[in-house]
């Protein structure tokens, strides 16, 4: 079976809402492919190795979290984007790339996604409602230390978390982030949670955690945002009974 699209297209923008996000990059389809689909490879990043499978899968769709077209990103067509866009339309690839509303939505998203993984309770978002919010505000299954934490999501995603101690009680009341999210951290700590979850860390965010008194865990961009695209992509391929194949290319940050 194979679905056309456009269908598919309008689907998820139905699903995930776009409009509802100033985002940094354009949402939905990037690059238009074949009309008809019936494979789609969902993946974190449209970078040429995943493009490679994409084709190596033989997809019709690739369906990404980040896709192209970035604020600052050269606009001339040479080298890597020639490389890669030359990989997309020569073998016919549609690519459809979601980023902000995969993050925040309320089933799909990648923050919602990463709190069913590792059990925690969602109670609020942020300064907005939950489908809309980009930092989500919760609770752990049970208090536990740190290091408990930190075993937790290691085990999880796979990838061993940088912690920042700011203080040295348990954690309960937590706020989290997929991606690069660590700027929020002052904003976070005005809610009176424990601990805030992100995805990257920087120099100051050391600093910061400190002396805010809150316990900062960089637990990975890429292995916090491996899960939205893998439900959406998931969901597409039953709701339009296709094909759907998930490929992670391993990134350590």
């Amino acid at each position: 079976m194979s679905v056309p699209i456009n269908e598919i297209v309008a689907y998820c923008n139905q699903v995930l809402e776009p409009n509802k996000f100033k985002d940094y990059c354009p949402n939905g389809l990037q690059v238009a492919g074949t009309e008809k689909i019936k494979k789609i490879v969902s993946g974190v990043t449209a970078c040429q190795q995943l493009l490679d499978a994409a084709v190596q899968a033989n997809a019709d769709l690739l369906l990404v979290h980040h896709g192209y077209f970035w604020p600052g990103e050269q606009q001339q067509v040479l080298s890597i984007k020639k490389n890669r866009l030359q990989t997309l339309l020569g073998n016919d690839l549609n690519l459809l790339a979601y980023h902000l509303p995969l993050d925040a939505h309320p089933k799909f998203g990648n923050n919602v996604q990463l709190a069913n993984k590792m059990g925690w309770k969602i109670s609020s978002g942020m300064n907005a409602e939950i489908g809309e919010a980009i930092v989500l505000l919760g609770e752990t299954e049970q208090s536990m230390t740190a290091e408990q934490l930190s075993q937790h999501l290691g085990l999880v995603l796979n990838r061993e978390p940088l912690h920042i101690a700011g203080h040295k009680r348990e954690i309960k009341r937590i706020a989290w982030c997929t991606g690069a999210a660590q700027s929020y951290i002052e904003e976070v700590a005005n809610h009176g949670v424990d601990a805030f979850i992100s995805g990257e860390i920087s120099e100051q965010t050391v600093h910061l955690a400190r002396e805010l008194g809150l316990d900062y865990f960089s637990a990975g961009h890429h292995a916090t945002e491996s899960y939205g695209v893998q439900a959406l992509g998931e969901h597409l391929a039953e709701y339009f009974s296709i094909e759907h194949q998930f490929i992670n290319i391993h990134n350590p940050v």
